[in-house]
C-alpha cells in the first residue's frame, strides 16, 4: 500500500487554514503563556483532523465529477489511488480522534467543533449546489476557526475580527469559484453545479466587495476595538492586511491564480511576506511597544 496518496488525501496544504487558530492567541498577548499555547495547539491540530475527515469524505462523494476536472482527477479517490473502503476508515478514525480532542478543550470549543461538523453535511446535502450559499457555507468555517481560537484558551473575540475573517474567507471563496468558472469554460456546470448560476462580472464583483470589507473591517479593529485602544500599535499590522489583499487581487485578476491559495500562500513572495510581517507587527504591537504620535 503506498503511503504518498494516502497522504495527499488528507490535503495538508489545506492546514494553513487552521493558523487562524492562533489568531486569539496573538490578539490576547498570551503566546507567552505555556497553557494557553498548549490549548491553542490542540485545537488547531484537532481542528486539522476534521477537516481532513471531511476532505476526505468529500473526495468519496466528489469522485466520478473530479474525473472529468483538468486538476481534480489527480486527487488519489479519482484516479484509483485509494480505495474508497479505505478512505472511509480513514474518514472516521480522523472524525473520532479530532472530536475526541474538542472534547477534551471543554464544552466550548466541542460546541464549535460540532458547527463545524454540521455546516460541512449542509453544504454536501445540497449548499454546494447553490450559488452564493455554496460559498458562505465554507467562509462560515474559517469564521469558526477563529472562534475556536478563542474558546479554546476562554477568551473573548472582536466582532470585528470576526467580521474581517469572514470577508477574507469569502474573498478567497469567490476568487476560487472565479479560477474554476475561468478554467472549465462552457464544462463549467459539469464540474460545480452552483457555476451554472455565476457569471464572470458577477464573480469579480464579489471579490473585490469582499476584499474592500476585509480591508476596511481590519483597519476599524485596528483603531477602534477594545483591543486596539490598549495597544494602538497594532494600527501598524493594518499596512501589511492592505498590502497582501491588495497582492491577491493582482493574482487573481492579472494572473488568474486564485484557484489555489493554499499554495499561492507560499508561491509568491510578496503574499508570504505580507503574512508574515503582519504577525511580526501584530506580535510587537501586543507586546505593548508604544508609539506616541497615536496616542489618545
Amino acid at each position: 500500500m503506498a503511503l504518498a496518496p494516502h497522504i495527499r488525501i488528507l490535503r495538508p496544504k489545506q492546514w494553513t487554514k487552521n493558523l487562524l487558530v492562533f489568531a486569539a492567541l496573538l490578539f490576547t498577548a498570551r503566546f507567552g503563556e505555556p497553557g494557553a499555547l498548549t490549548s491553542t495547539l490542540v485545537a488547531a491540530l484537532a481542528m486539522c483532523l476534521l477537516s481532513s475527515a471531511v476532505y476526505v469524505w468529500n473526495d468519496i462523494l466528489d469522485a466520478d465529477r473530479d474525473r472529468e476536472h483538468p486538476r481534480r482527477k489527480n486527487r488519489p479517490i479519482a484516479a484509483g489511488q485509494v480505495a474508497v473502503p479505505m478512505a472511509s476508515i480513514l474518514a472516521v478514525l480522523l472524525l473520532g480522534g479530532g472530536v475526541a480532542m474538542m472534547y477534551g478543550l471543554g464544552r466550548g470549543p466541542l460546541w464549535i467543533a460540532t458547527a463545524y461538523l454540521l455546516l460541512q453535511f449542509l453544504y454536501n446535502a445540497g449548499g454546494r449546489a447553490l450559488a452564493i450559499t455554496d460559498v458562505f457555507l465554507i467562509a462560515s468555517g474559517f469564521v469558526l476557526r477563529a472562534m475556536l481560537g478563542a474558546a479554546a484558551i476562554s477568551a473573548s473575540i472582536s466582532g470585528w475580527l470576526v467580521f474581517c475573517t469572514g470577508c477574507l474567507a469569502l474573498m478567497i471563496g469567490f476568487a476560487k469559484r472565479r479560477s474554476e468558472f475561468v478554467l472549465m469554460g462552457d464544462a463549467k456546470a459539469d464540474s460545480r453545479t452552483s457555476l451554472s448560476e455565476y457569471s464572470l462580472k458577477a464573480l469579480d464583483s464579489l471579490v473585490l466587495l469582499f476584499a474592500a470589507g476585509a480591508a476596511l473591517t481590519y483597519g476599524i479593529y485596528s483603531i477602534e476595538s477594545e483591543t486596539a485602544r490598549k495597544y494602538p500599535a497594532l494600527i501598524l499590522s493594518a499596512i501589511f492586511v492592505v498590502y497582501g489583499v491588495s497582492r491577491y487581487l493582482v493574482l487573481v485578476f492579472g494572473r488568474d491564480e486564485g484557484g489555489e491559495p493554499e499554495v499561492l500562500l507560499f508561491r509568491d513572495p510578496h503574499m508570504l511576506a505580507s503574512v508574515l510581517l503582519f504577525v511580526a507587527s501584530a506580535a510587537l504591537a501586543m507586546s505593548g511597544v508604544k508609539l506616541p504620535l497615536l496616542e489618545t
